[in-house]
């Protein structure tokens, strides 16, 4: 069953390059930019994060919180985040649970596919794309604009 847009967001708590995040613990601080893609340090998944590393300032001045969550486990995570700069946690989700509660597992059931999600302080999902391409920029300007702006002046 696919997420969409007003649906309830899945819960979850995974660990992370910054420690044990929830879902609700991240949205006491804003909406959050939840993000899932396949694996470190590929060509793809790299484009994907980032993305939104380079446009992270726009996010944060939004409120908006960013977690990228793969099934990499965290020492790639580290290594992956220092080489890029990223300035936002890494989840690892080993068990594929939380690709799972959101359907964005890729169809060899080995890992999730690049997928992008904005999750509202109400716990609604205010965007849903569960086949995210990062070298489409309408689907990257569809995150901010669930968050209220529009896509001109993003450098994605």
């Amino acid at each position: 069953m696919s997420l969409a847009v007003g649906d309830l967001a899945p819960t979850f708590a995974v660990e992370t390059t910054e420690g044990t995040r929830t879902l609700e613990g991240l949205l006491r601080d804003g909406p959050l930019v939840l993000l899932f893609y396949t694996e470190d340090a590929t060509p793809m998944c790299t484009a994907q994060v980032c993305g939104f590393r380079d446009e992270f300032a726009t996010l944060r001045d939004l409120g908006a919180n960013v977690l990228a969550i793969s099934a990499d486990d965290l020492d790639s995570h580290r290594r992956f985040a220092a080489r890029e700069a990223l300035p936002f946690p890494l989840a690892a989700d080993p068990g594929l649970d939380v690709a799972r509660a959101y359907d964005v597992l890729a169809d060899d059931g080995k890992r999730a596919r690049r997928a992008a999600f904005v999750i509202g302080t109400d716990g609604r999902i205010l965007a849903a794309n569960g086949h995210y391409q990062p070298q489409d920029m309408t689907q990257f300007a569809q995150v901010f604009e669930a968050l209220g702006v529009t896509g001109e002046g993003l450098a994605g």
